[in-house]
């Protein structure tokens, strides 16, 4: 019966009672995990950006599939990884970097105090808002709330920072060569230099600001 829970997804705990015969089984008690709400349309939008999901779980394996499964996981094509031991998730991570040809940049989201070794180990750790403190501390970015979908919104948001980052660094040096040789051979008077030093400043700032629409909380 316990096998079968097991294989069914429920987590097994046995009931005994010590008696003249040595323990003798009472009970035997099924536990059922719910994944999170959203869990499974999170996982689906990292998918349609082309990124490979990999679940790791301390459960058993018949209980971490089943819940896999649930999510839209293929156990079969190692994307689930069961009854890996708290210190061992950081190996795993580890492992997961080292694959292939160039290896792979890697992002660990958790919440549990056992995820923090994880988090550290990973190219890029994410917690949860409502998670432990140890694992915002060790992980690099933490989203505000425990929804999955942040994952998604948050690799969309470095995206765009990354792309204004980008931007801005030409307007820089575009309004510099442009401005900088006209200065020296005395096209420009100190008062439209300084305008368009001001005006660099203020293009700059305005592309910075249209952050601010792809930040809004979903």
């Amino acid at each position: 019966a316990a096998a079968q829970w097991q294989q069914d997804g429920a987590t097994v705990s046995a009931v005994a009672e010590r008696g003249p015969e040595g323990l003798q089984m009472r009970a035997l008690l099924g536990f059922g995990d719910e994944p999170k709400p959203g869990a499974a349309q999170a996982l689906a939008e990292l998918r349609a950006r082309g990124l490979r999901t990999v679940m790791v779980s301390g459960d058993n394996r018949g209980a971490a599939n089943a819940m896999a499964r649930r999510l839209g996981l293929d156990p079969d094509k190692g994307e689930v990884l069961a009854e890996v031991l708290p210190a061992d998730k950081a190996a795993q991570v580890a492992r997961l970097r080292a694959e292939g040809a160039g290896g792979h940049t890697v992002a660990m989201v958790g919440d549990g105090v056992n995820d923090a070794p994880a988090l550290a180990a990973a190219d890029v750790g994410m917690a949860m808002g409502n998670g432990t403190d140890v694992a915002m501390h060790a992980a690099g970015i933490t989203l505000m709330r425990g929804d999955p979908r942040l994952v998604a919104q948050a690799l969309d948001i470095s995206q765009r920072t990354v792309a204004k980052i980008r931007q801005n660094l030409f307007w820089a040096f575009a309004f510099n060569v442009a401005g900088i040789p006209l200065a020296a051979l005395g096209y420009l008077s100190p008062v439209v230099a300084g305008a368009a030093m001001a005006l660099s400043s203020v293009t700059v700032m305005t592309n910075a600001l249209l952050l601010k629409r792809a930040t809004k909380p979903r």
